[in-house]
């Protein structure tokens, strides 16, 4: 017997809820910056990659609901106005980011020094925290449960993605 979650004909499934929250988000974008081909710049194109990337990542945040801590963290972004090109992974700015590569190598060359496998993997847990939205505060076997979903939730939102540009492209 098939799982009704795992349909996509499913209005309840999660790629159902993704794909029409996303769709309204295009929509959205579309209506408030028309593209006209013969006045739009490289800046203009970015820009509109940016929002058609945040309304991505927002409107899987928004069919998951706020029962996961990614989610939750994604829309307190979202709602909270940052730029959006921080919306997702808190990214800094270049100077911030140079420091920041300092920092990492300093920490590499730390870690040939010790080879014992619980700094390893807290290496490790430490890396998920900066890629799983809200990662921070979360602890070990909660992160790993939020990364497993996300992860889920990343794969259904690449193969709506892939669906709606398949359509475009006929």
């Amino acid at each position: 017997m098939k799982n009704p979650q795992r349909s996509p004909t499913n209005p309840g499934s999660l790629r159902s809820r993704f794909t029409q929250v996303f769709l309204q988000s295009l929509l959205r974008i579309r209506k408030h910056n028309p593209t006209s081909s013969s006045s739009s710049s490289h800046g203009e194109f970015l820009k509109r990659c940016r929002r058609v990337k945040v309304a991505a990542y927002v409107s899987m945040a928004r069919a998951v609901g706020t029962r996961r801590a990614w989610s939750r963290a994604t829309l307190w972004r979202a709602r909270n106005g940052e730029r959006q090109r921080n919306l997702l992974y808190g990214r800094c700015s270049k100077s911030n980011s140079r420091e920041r590569s300092l920092g990492k190598r300093k920490r590499k060359k730390k870690k040939k020094k010790k080879r014992d496998n619980e700094e390893h993997s807290f290496g490790h847990a430490k890396k998920l925290q900066k890629l799983v939205p809200g990662g921070e505060a979360m602890d070990f076997c909660c992160l790993l449960d939020e990364t497993a979903h996300y992860i889920k939730c990343l794969i259904t939102q690449v193969k709506v993605m892939r669906s709606i540009a398949d359509f475009y492209s006929l």
